[in-house]
């Protein structure tokens, strides 16, 4: 019922737009002919295409941005259909271009104002309990819990735990985080048979194939909701996002938390900034470069190998800021403070970082981020990789120059695994909850606080 008027509703966003497009456009709300011929046109590809691409799915503890994306692009869609229609009926000239954008932009507005509002009202409707669906969860697991946990914390979604079906729970339990423990089987179903029960969560391991192939047996010929919900935390770094391979469902446990298409503004963003910082710090580079060669012995660049994204090696630069010198095969050694080998010049430029800017050319080179987990060198790699759990991991994405362990302290030498630890809980965050704008603020926090710090040396 909700989803027919839904549809209606939708349709009326579409001729009113229409509408408010002529007006726009010669102050009159009538259409001519060939207007609303592509109108109904266009009527007629919303009833098609706008469920074909999930509009009119529960969006039930969803983002409102997935619904307006999906709009935006349904909408688009629809619009030149209706364009190329016109085309092959040689009428195209007689539509205007302007009314056509007034349509699309007034239309777009109204179908978003639309869905915003419904889903407001919805979740305010369900904040006061109304519009639940009872859920309950089969298996007493560490998962249980925190899904009783997620629709408490959660009440917008409208999911309300009824009760927990578990056999293996001590005698005494009568409720998990207050939630009522049914313990007979023929209870679950009465429950579920008598409509008390519209969504069944299964929390069971993988190992419990059995168990799981009996439930979805059972109730087969019931109306409810059957969801497995693994619990794999245990063999994961990140929410375990569940995508589509080859037409199959599959769940990330390793994988890359950010996509090709999200990354694209990141891309951009990095050419850009690293050429725009080479234009400008190309007077202080080449300074630099000077004083390093009057001062010390040996090249400008210290140039050595490091990890990229997903393992690749590349070689990173850096201004020299130690005196040249020869490391132990497969060591290498932290610079410390007060160390000697570091030249004065190289004193300065590790304190204020200046020594990272040949990096933007890594960063041009595609190397390289402005933004990402810093790179350490390989023997570090090969001795924290199997101490830190995560550690390797960061090279899903490609290391930066600054992130947000640097903004947070976590700079200079890592003399005790705490350190590292931190540093790579904190990478593991970013990555996690990486957006673009997390990126700008990193930028803007490094350029306020970044460059200098006590544990830089």
């Amino acid at each position: 019922m909700l989803s027919v008027l839904a549809r209606i509703i939708d349709i009326a966003m579409v001729v009113t737009g229409a509408l408010i497009a002529a007006a726009l456009h010669g102050g009159s709300i009538w259409l001519n002919d060939l207007q609303r011929t592509t109108v109904l046109f266009d009527c007629l590809l919303v009833v098609v295409f706008f469920p074909a691409v999930g509009i009119y799915q529960s969006w039930r503890g969803k983002r409102l941005v997935g619904l307006m994306g999906r709009v935006a692009f349904a909408w688009l869609a629809v619009e030149l259909a209706g364009i190329l229609m016109s085309f092959s009926f040689h009428q195209s000239g007689d539509l205007s271009r302007l009314w056509l954008g007034y349509w699309a932009l007034a239309t777009m507005a109204l179908l978003a104002g639309s869905k915003a509002c419904v889903h407001v009202v919805l979740r305010q409707l369900r904040r006061g309990g109304y519009n639940l669906k009872a859920v309950a969860i089969v298996g007493g697991t560490p998962a249980a819990r925190r899904l009783i946990a997620q629709m408490r914390a959660r009440p917008e979604a409208g999911f309300n735990p009824v009760c927990v079906y578990d056999e293996s729970e001590a005698p005494g339990e009568v409720a998990l985080d207050n939630v009522r423990i049914e313990r007979q089987f023929e209870s679950l179903v009465w429950l579920v048979r008598s409509r008390a029960i519209s969504e069944l969560w299964l929390t069971l391991p993988v190992s419990e194939e059995r168990r799981i192939h009996q439930i979805v047996t059972v109730f087969r010929h019931d109306f409810v909701n059957i969801r497995f919900i693994p619990d794999v935390r245990t063999l994961s770094f990140f929410n375990q996002e569940v995508v589509e391979v080859l037409g199959v469902p599959a769940i990330n446990l390793a994988a890359s938390p950010i996509t090709d298409v999200r990354i694209l503004p990141k891309f951009v963003f990095d050419r850009l900034f690293a050429l725009a910082a080479l234009a400008m710090l190309a007077p202080v580079m080449v300074l630099i470069a000077g004083l390093i060669k009057l001062t010390s012995r040996g090249p400008v660049f210290f140039r050595q190998k490091r990890k990229g994204i997903d393992g690749h090696e590349f070689e990173i630069y850096k201004f020299r800021s130690m005196k040249v010198h020869q490391e132990v095969s497969g060591q290498v050694t932290q610079a410390t403070k007060n160390d000697t080998r570091v030249t004065p010049v190289g004193r300065f430029l590790r304190r204020t970082s200046l020594d990272e800017l040949p990096q933007f050319i890594n960063v041009l080179k595609g190397e390289m981020s402005v933004v990402g987990p810093r790179p350490h060198a390989l023997a570090h790699d090969d001795i924290y990789k199997d101490l830190v759990k995560g550690y390797m991991f960061r090279y899903r994405i490609k290391p930066g120059i600054t992130g947000w362990a640097q903004i947070n302290g976590f700079r200079g030498e890592t003399d005790q695994i705490e350190k590292m630890m931190g540093r790579v809980k904190l990478d593991l965050y970013y990555m996690q909850n990486w957006s673009f704008w997390l990126d700008i603020k990193i930028v803007a926090l490094t350029l306020w606080k970044g460059f200098t710090g006590s544990n830089a040396y």
